[in-house]
């Protein structure tokens, strides 16, 4: 059992409402898989919380008996932070819920909810809020991160339409963290990380999106000089009603693409408008897609958000390997495509991806001192994911993904989206992607957590004294 004796386990599983299990039990094993399956760790004991009391429970009991503790929303998490070895995982999965008010637009969601929660229970509201591109990943980390997505040219970051959030500290305080009420928790935990404490609810601001219009565009990846090009000017310069999000990959094989091009290594743009979509107005929109040259593939449709938002859900399921790494780009300049196009012609497997996320349009109105995201004159936001389903190809997916990150990083901005780090990446790595925020937040850390208890995340130290 780890850290963990027998009576003080024992002791924890009669103040739980929640459900208790530690290595030998009936679930156990089930319940420590997380999202990416080149992480197989063994947790003392993992802690199912149905509510703040248990939130409360489980970090006392960690506190008092000493067991580190890893905090578990969707797990979701790349480098696995959500899980460790002889640990206390507190996982907040029984905590999935969302209430929607459309009279404020607005909803509050549960600590352990997905995005996928998060918009079948808006949208039948014909409200949506920034969050993702796969339904699976946990609200939670996605936003104390700073969250990107289909919406964020036109509605800002996710950490942008947050309002509130409902916080257990690390003595076991619960404070509701606003504008208003603890502005300094606030401003830290829109962007970064697990470092505070376990937030049970987010509450968020909702915006009018129903029905979108949906375009998958592929050209050839020996395209890519020219497509890159192209889209490096045209994205920025474009209503932010669109936008679409660059990427490197071998093309599925599945609907909607044709059989004849399955498996084929492209380089394609996947586009999302929430403009008017009455008539052909989608594809009048997107008849830009032939400046580069003529794709290989070019698909539109009308979908509701949340069919957008797992679109790529079984193509990515839990229990691949994975691991990827991640850059800021403000400009995406000639050498940069060139090591795009050695890369994209060189796929190690047919899962293994590059994505450039759009960050500018509306995430560019919030000023770069208001949230704890130190990139608001970031233009994408770029990750790069060796991905498999075959553990004998782990190495091959993560030396790909290394080199590939290694050529690239010298045209990037120096730091990433915090959620894109890996967890050997160093500690000059988190600083420099918190640029001049680093030592607010590491005040910040002192003031609600001077012992660095919730260490288990990429960590911001407290501050000396």
């Amino acid at each position: 059992m780890g850290g963990i004796g027998s009576a003080a386990l024992e002791s924890l599983r009669g103040a739980l409402r929640g459900q208790v299990l530690a290595p030998g039990d009936p679930g156990y094993d089930e319940a420590r898989v997380i999202y990416n399956a080149m992480i197989d760790r063994r947790p003392a004991a993992i802690a199912g919380c149905v509510d703040v009391a248990d939130v409360r429970t489980v970090i006392a009991f960690a506190q008092d008996t000493g067991v580190d503790l890893a905090v578990r929303g969707g797990g979701h998490s790349g480098p696995g932070l959500c899980v460790a070895d002889g640990a206390l995982t507190l996982d907040l999965a029984p905590m999935r819920w969302a209430d929607v008010s459309p009279r404020t637009s607005t909803v509050r969601v549960g600590g352990g909810s997905l995005l996928g929660d998060l918009d079948h229970a808006a949208h039948t509201f014909g409200l949506a809020t920034p969050a993702g591109i796969v339904s699976t990943t946990g609200v939670g980390g996605l936003t104390l991160g700073g969250g990107h997505g289909h919406l964020t040219r036109r509605y800002g970051l996710t950490i942008d339409n947050l309002l509130s959030a409902d916080v257990v500290l690390a003595d076991g305080t619960f404070v509701t963290a606003s504008e208003e009420e603890h502005p300094d928790l606030f401003w830290a935990l829109r962007g970064g990380g697990g470092n505070f404490g376990v937030v049970t609810s987010f509450t968020f601001r909702l915006h009018p999106v129903d029905t979108v219009g949906v375009a998958l565009t592929v050209w050839p990846v020996d395209r890519t000089r020219e497509v890159l090009q192209w889209y490096r000017e045209f994205l920025p310069s474009a209503p932010t009603e669109l936008t679409g999000f660059y990427a490197l990959l071998a093309v599925p094989p599945g609907p909607p693409f044709p059989e004849a091009i399955h498996g084929r290594k492209m380089c394609g743009v996947v586009w999302c408008y929430t403009g008017d979509l009455a008539g052909d107005r989608l594809e009048k929109v997107l008849t830009v897609v032939n400046a580069p040259g003529p794709p290989a593939f070019h698909f539109t449709a009308p979908m509701p958000y949340p069919a957008l938002q797992s679109l790529f859900d079984d193509l990515m399921p839990t229990g691949l390997q994975w691991y990827w790494r991640g850059d800021f780009f403000d400009a995406v300049c000639d050498d940069a495509i060139a090591v795009h196009e050695k890369y994209g012609q060189n796929l190690p497997t047919g899962l293994s991806t590059m994505h450039l996320y759009p960050v500018d349009g509306a995430a560019h109105r919030v000023a770069a001192d208001e949230t704890a995201w130190a990139y608001r004159n970031a233009m994408w936001s770029g990750v790069i994911a060796g991905i498999d389903p075959d553990p004998a190809n782990a190495d091959l997916v993560r030396q790909w993904c290394v080199d590939y990150w290694t050529d690239l990083h010298p045209y990037s901005m120096g730091g990433a989206y915090i959620n894109f780090l890996g967890e050997e990446e160093s500690a000059d790595r988190v600083r420099g992607t918190y640029r001049d925020h680093f030592d607010r937040l590491a005040a910040v850390k002192r003031t609600y957590d001077p012992g660095n208890f919730f260490h288990a995340n990429q960590n911001i130290p407290p501050a000396a004294p």
